[in-house]
């Protein structure tokens, strides 16, 4: 490895100069194949409705059961709507399970529900099992093993392997031409580490696809458009800060870490809800932490330093979040599962409050907006607005000065270009220098300014990448909230459409506070780029909240969070 250091080293003067003319062109054409083939699959895949039951009335109908949690009541936004007098406009929930099996829970209504004459809260039902709601007596016939293997034939399928590995192929690619570019322009005592985060990142990826092989799972465009994303940052990091690039590769790896355990728990929802309360618990034990012992920075007590580490908790909170927030149907339609989740908010919401960490709270504010309107109903809307508005009030009221300084300088941050608005005016001439093609990779000098590689990312990437760079950044991230949103339509359960709306809106929302602030079209609010910012704890943040948006994809052998199903229609473990 020394020998091959010192080589590139002397070759600079020769070769340099050629690469980065290379390399302006070649890295935009081969982002704009990679995202292409990527995204094309994402955004569609057919979202047909799948027939998993029937529930057989007295009067010989048959109602279609398409979902795994069905709400049935007088409702005209149940799912299944029986427009009878005496049945709840939420009266009770059918379940489908992984194995197989159906249950029917009551929702709290106010006659309960029979199955063969006995009253009950939650039922296990076998197809002879009478099952009476409000007077209307009906049977469930779940499909048979065969029709369910059909389903599964007539799924949209996945990517093949094949696409998956030319995918990897071209981004591999990509990432030696920015590492080999950067390592030219650069020194040698940052040359090691420039290579290990480039190589390391590459390394990654290969496992994680080879491991999906192993699984059978032959989908790999959203890890592929993450890889991007935090090849990327791992540029950004290589010339503003190169001997963090070792450092920025282990929270890569320590986030996908969190990726695969978070998948795993996701797979199966009962045992993903047995962990709900203590992620929860440890959601706001984090946040005290911090209140207890961490230290200021620019006015927000947002950092927590172990040793010779820095974490910023408030980022690893996001995820505790998404993971009380989201909720299965059975439990979404009992109060007591709606009051828990407010007093949560509402402890959150007094943590960040006393950190006053502005931007962190706006965040999950926007996050509690998501989840609000995906829980609403008539209790819940009603209690979710009131305690957004309490949200939004206490943090008005507890604004920092320094946060109060952000917005005076908004919009006026060239009446102090050497002051409070340095930052921003820099951002903006390093970008407009960069033009279309970018400077090339190590030529920029918005390096020199502070937040290069975190805060003010999207300017380093738009002066050495150019503006179809940042295009093609905003690209993935727009398109990994399209597929999202397409995906959680036709979700199993609605803690996989909850889990991934809200994880991929704070994404859309961090991205967006990061990269309006940087040009002043938004305050400033120090919020990170998810996969592109320096930063252990925003890594590892961002790889959760992916898993969430992963779980919800249910085409065929995409997700390893949905089981496969095997010939017999049986499913693998």
């Amino acid at each position: 490895m020394e020998r091959l250091l010192q080589a590139l080293t002397q070759a600079q003067d020769t070769y340099s100069n050629v690469l980065v003319g290379i390399l302006r062109y070649g890295a935009p054409v081969l982002a704009f194949i990679l995202l292409l083939r990527c995204l094309k699959p994402l955004l569609s895949f057919r979202r047909e409705p799948e027939i998993w039951a029937w529930l057989c009335l007295q009067n010989g109908s048959k109602l279609p059961i398409v979902h795994w949690e069905n709400v049935l009541g007088r409702s005209k936004r149940s799912d299944i709507v029986i427009n009878i007098p005496t049945v709840s406009r939420n009266h009770g929930v059918l379940t489908r399970y992984d194995d197989g099996s159906w249950t029917i829970t009551d929702t709290d209504s106010s006659d309960g529900i029979l199955v063969n004459g006995e009253k009950t809260k939650i039922w296990a039902l076998e197809p002879t099992d009478v099952i009476s709601i409000g007077g209307a007596e009906m049977t469930l016939q779940p499909i048979s093993g065969k029709q369910e293997q059909k389903l599964a034939e007539l799924r949209t399928k996945g990517s093949t392997f094949r696409k998956s590995f030319f995918n990897v192929v071209m981004l591999t690619a990509l990432q030696f031409l920015c590492c080999l570019a950067l390592l030219l322009n650069g020194s040698a005592d940052t040359a090691r580490n420039i290579l290990i985060g480039f190589a390391g990142i590459a390394v990654m990826q290969w496992l994680l696809l080879a491991f999906y092989a192993c699984i059978r799972r032959s989908s790999f465009e959203v890890e592929t458009i993450a890889f991007f994303l935090c090849t990327m940052g791992m540029a950004a990091v290589s010339t503003v800060v190169p001997g963090e690039a070792v450092k920025q590769l282990i929270a890569i790896g320590l986030g996908l870490a969190a990726f695969l355990l978070i998948g795993w728990f996701l797979r199966d929802l009962e045992r993903a809800k047995k962990i709900r309360y203590a992620v929860g618990i440890a959601g706001v034990l984090l946040l005290v932490i911090t209140l207890l012992f961490g230290k200021t920075y620019y006015g927000a007590r947002n950092w927590l330093e172990i040793g010779p580490l820095s974490l910023q908790p408030s980022e690893l909170t996001k995820v505790c979040f998404v993971f009380i927030g989201a909720s299965t149907m059975d439990r979404l339609m009992k109060k007591r599962n709606l009051i828990l989740f407010i007093a949560y908010s509402v402890t959150l919401c007094a943590c960040l409050a006393l950190m006053n960490d502005f931007g962190t709270a706006l965040v999950f504010f926007c996050a509690f907006l998501v989840i609000a309107y995906l829980r609403s109903g008539s209790v819940g809307t009603v209690a979710l607005a009131i305690t957004a508005v309490v949200f939004a009030g206490v943090m008005a009221l507890r604004i920092a000065p320094h946060t109060l300084q952000r917005f005076e300088t908004w919009r006026h941050i060239w009446d102090a270009p050497l002051d409070e608005g340095y930052q921003q005016t820099r951002a903006l001439i390093c970008m407009a220098s960069g033009g279309f093609l970018g400077l090339g990779p190590g030529q920029g000098w918005m390096k020199n300014v502070f937040a290069a590689d975190s805060d003010m990312v999207i300017a380093t990437i738009g002066e050495e990448w150019g503006l179809v760079m940042v295009l093609f950044v905003l690209a993935a991230v727009a398109g990994l909230a399209m597929f999202t949103v397409r995906s959680a339509a036709v979700a199993r359960s609605s803690y996989y459409t909850i889990g991934s709306c809200t994880a991929v809106a704070i994404i859309l929302v961090q991205v967006i506070l990061n990269v309006l602030g940087t040009v002043d079209v938004l305050p400033l609010t120090g919020v990170t780029f998810p996969f592109l910012s320096n930063g252990g704890s925003s890594m590892i943040c961002a790889w959760g909240l992916l898993a969430f948006i992963k779980a919800a994809d249910t085409r065929q052998n995409a997700s390893f969070a949905v089981r496969l199903h095997k010939a017999g229609g049986g499913e693998d473990e």
